[in-house]
């Protein structure tokens, strides 16, 4: 079903529709990837010792988890304009404020706050998505958005680096100060508002709960929902300790943004296949099959972690093949789950996304914490939520896998 757009924003196109929406997420992955490089700097400067520095990362994750709870019943009310706006806005400030922070607790305050004022650049895209088109023609659109949107990822650790080769650490926050303008203005200019009148949701609580229960409780949804947590949460480990792993473990600090941008590239190629595919096999049948393959990959990591000394090029070959499986996994997953809920799609964007994140962000800081040297626990952490994930997709699937229903949304 589609949304007839306001005269204005007509000329807006489905390509720029993808490209727009890829930037509005991927400065929250740039929040995230790009100061991977400096933690060592900030932990030396402002005095955080050991696996400490992972907080920068962790209390980010952490507050787009929480914040996501909020936007999308907003986004149900007043539109998706006003509620990316004032994430936007967010995002300038306090990327600003971090840029000027000198204690390491008030660092990561502001990051968690970051995070949670912010979550609306997450949750509110799918929902313009769904608000437009249903089915596996939403998930091949979202696999499209992510394909553009994980280029950041694969970008922004180099960005990182380079503003480190000139400048100090704190430029770094500078960099997404202005990346959050040039996004804004995009956005302000360009993008239309897609809510439907007839589908605006009252701002009261009963009704949020309402909203955000249904989206939560229905079978056939939440099994997708928390099984892309679990297996998300492993992807939140490897980001948390991969300076760690990469500069210390391995010795190769000085490639890191290479090494970091290829293993992502995994995920870019996944998608562009997905987009390619996913309309002909149908999302339950590629997502199933490409959970498999994480079990995989997951059993392979861990036996070649565990014969001590592991290579470098082992290590990269099976990262990158676990994104790549997560590449197949993740679009689709988040179409699958969002199927049913076009009456209230902001809300129900706004709950599996914070589900998704907050499980994610205290899995992740789990793994992140338990860091020993080696990438032992990560393997142990990636094949354990990839059983996971499974059980709870054959719970939404009622023991049936790689069926496809006939008639999408």
């Amino acid at each position: 079903m589609s949304v007839a757009l306001p005269q204005t924003h007509r000329t807006l196109g489905e390509r720029e529709m993808i490209v727009l929406m890829a930037g509005l997420m991927s400065l929250q992955a740039f929040g995230i990837d790009s100061i991977l490089p400096a933690l060592g700097d900030v932990a030396d400067e402002l005095g955080a010792p050991g696996n400490d520095r992972q907080f920068v990362i962790g209390a980010y994750f952490l507050g787009s988890g929480l914040g996501a709870f909020f936007p999308g019943a907003f986004a149900d009310r007043f539109g998706r304009r006003p509620v990316l706006a004032l994430g936007l806005i967010s995002y300038v400030v306090l990327s600003l404020a971090c840029a000027l922070v000198t204690d390491y607790d008030a660092l990561i305050a502001l990051r968690l706050l970051h995070g949670i004022a912010c979550a609306g650049l997450s949750v509110v895209p799918a929902a313009i998505v769904r608000d437009q088109v249903g089915g596996d023609r939403m998930a091949r659109l979202m696999s499209l958005i992510m394909m553009v949107f994980l280029l950041v990822p694969i970008l922004a650790p180099a960005v990182g680096q380079v503003i480190l080769m000139f400048a100090g650490w704190r430029w770094i926050f500078g960099a997404m100060a202005v990346m959050g303008l040039l996004v804004g203005t995009w956005a302000w200019i360009r993008l239309p508002e897609t809510l439907d009148p007839a589908n605006k949701q009252e701002i009261n609580v009963p009704t949020i709960l309402r909203n955000m229960r249904e989206a939560l409780m229905m079978r056939e949804a939440i099994g997708y929902v928390i099984g892309s947590a679990l297996v998300f949460g492993s992807l939140f480990g490897f980001l948390n300790s991969s300076q760690q792993l990469i500069g210390e473990t391995f010795g190769a600090g000085n490639y890191f943004a290479i090494i970091f941008g290829g293993a992502v590239l995994g995920m870019v190629v996944a998608n562009f296949t997905n987009s390619r595919i996913v309309e002909r096999f149908g999302a339950r049948r590629v997502s199933h099959t490409a959970l498999f393959g994480f079990i995989a990959v997951g059993g392979l990591l861990y036996g070649s972690a565990s014969a001590q000394p592991q290579s470098l090029i082992e290590f990269i070959v099976l990262i990158s093949l676990g994104m790549a499986m997560l590449g197949f996994v993740g679009a689709n997953f988040s179409s699958i789950a969002m199927q049913p809920f076009y009456h209230i799609a902001g809300a129900a964007s706004s709950a599996h996304a914070a589900l998704r994140m907050v499980m994610g962000a205290l899995l992740g800081a789990a793994i992140g914490q338990a860091f020993d040297g080696t990438a032992v626990p990560l393997s142990i952490a990636m094949l354990g939520s990839a059983l996971l994930a499974l059980a709870f997709v054959l719970f939404s699937e009622r023991g049936v896998l790689f069926r496809r229903p006939n008639a999408p949304a």
